[in-house]
């Protein structure tokens, strides 16, 4: 049995350093759950892999101050949820810095994912601060440093939170694979700056 801190712990990675606190919205969780999966406009992206269009194992939302490109397409964003930009000002606090963007992913059971990437867009600039809130089913979240080999895992429940700082960015991979027998949802929260104007 794993006992967690109930305070944020740094942990300190080769090229890159994470903030972690898995009860630090529990509070709030329940009620920013059931809030968000009703009033955000979900959607189903399509992607192209491997020469096929493909729908996104996930429905998603971009929400913020400026279009957002990635995955090879550029999303519009919709105008700030009052729940969504008041996280977002929490987090600024605690991040010390603001935020003008946010990717909400819902993952509606197990077989939703994320495959291996990094959010290394150049308009978030050269160390980006990405703070991650995870409400909903506990879903294991996985990083990869090509480089060395090395490799972390983490569980993000109902009420987490994960910052991803320093170089991390352009260092290291994540992903949330699929996850056989979980018949839940789980909805993230991925809050970051753009360079814009």
């Amino acid at each position: 049995m794993v006992l967690w801190p109930s305070e944020p712990e740094w942990i300190t990675l080769t090229q890159g350093r994470l903030l972690w606190w898995p009860d630090a919205f529990a509070a709030e969780a329940d009620a920013w759950f059931a809030r968000l999966r009703c009033e955000i406009p979900w959607q189903q992206h399509r992607l192209r892999l491997f020469g096929r269009e493909l729908d996104e194992p996930r429905l998603s939302c971009w929400m913020g101050e400026a279009a957002y490109r990635y995955s090879g397409q550029t999303r519009a964003p919709e105008p700030w949820h009052p729940l969504v930009a008041e996280i977002g000002r929490r987090l600024a606090e605690l991040c010390g810095q603001p935020f003008n963007g946010v990717l909400l992913n819902l993952y509606r059971d197990g077989r939703d994912s994320m495959g291996w990437h990094a959010d290394d867009e150049p308009e978030l600039g050269a160390e980006p601060v990405i703070a991650s809130v995870s409400l909903g089913a506990a879903r294991c979240f996985v990083l990869r440093h090509p480089g060395s080999g090395e490799r972390r895992r983490l569980e993000l429940g109902h009420g987490s939170l994960l910052v991803m700082a320093g170089e991390m960015q352009h260092h290291w991979q994540h992903a949330l694979p699929k996850t056989a027998g979980i018949d839940r949802p789980r909805i993230n929260l991925t809050f970051r700056r753009l360079a814009v104007g």
